[in-house]
């Protein structure tokens, strides 16, 4: 599944094209290198977002085939680090 479509399933952003300019800003990482919206998401990847006030770090646990509930969305992943940015 592609980055930018994983984060918006898994609600850690919430749109789909705030998710895409987030990689292409290289304000997402992976493995601790900017990642494209267009890298596969594995489990056991290390997801890093850094947005305005927001860092977060997750380690994904599942990959869905398609759409998910939201309450089912925070299970896709483990919150490894987050903080809030001044």
């Amino acid at each position: 599944m592609r980055l930018d479509q994983y984060l918006k399933l898994s609600r850690i952003i919430k749109q789909r094209s705030v998710a895409k300019w987030a990689c292409d800003a290289g304000r997402v990482e992976m493995a601790g290198r900017s990642a494209k919206a267009g890298t596969a998401v594995r489990v056991g990847d290390e997801i890093s977002v850094n947005l305005r006030d927001r860092f977060l770090r997750v380690k994904v646990v599942e990959v869905p085939k398609g759409n998910v509930s939201k309450e089912r969305a925070r299970s896709l992943y483990e919150v490894v680090e987050e903080r809030r940015v001044s």
